[in-house]
């Protein structure tokens, strides 16, 4: 006889850990999606913040790109490039990918697809 209780354990269970994975591969690693958007061209947060939710659909608060920016620019990924003021509004400050952000970013890939790999 099949333990009905244990199915739906087992597929609750399930259910979260494909959750965890897709957390863990989204919004708690932003980073490799702003440097793959940033190697593309420069842009300001939240136009990061908006990208990440249509190319991505990822959609972070708006606090937590610029925390991530704000890390990034510390661990030297990216680095602060122009500022513009459009008719009396704040500016826009223009992020850019560093080299040491490039390198990163084809590391993550690379561990990426390894784990594919090992996956398949």
């Amino acid at each position: 006889m099949v333990d009905v209780k244990f199915i739906v354990e087992l597929r609750r269970f399930l259910s979260l850990a494909y959750n965890r994975l897709v957390r863990k591969l989204t919004t708690e690693n932003l980073w490799l999606y702003i440097l793959k958007m940033l190697g593309e061209k420069s842009m300001y947060a939240y136009e990061i913040k908006g990208a990440l939710k249509e190319r991505f659909g990822i959609t972070p608060a708006t606090v937590t790109v610029y925390v991530i920016l704000h890390k990034m620019q510390m661990e030297n990924l990216i680095r602060v490039g122009k500022a513009v003021s459009f008719l009396g509004r704040p500016h826009r400050i223009y992020y850019e990918i560093t080299e040491k952000g490039t390198k990163t970013l084809n590391q993550g890939r690379k561990f990426l697809e390894e784990t594919i790999q090992k996956v398949s």
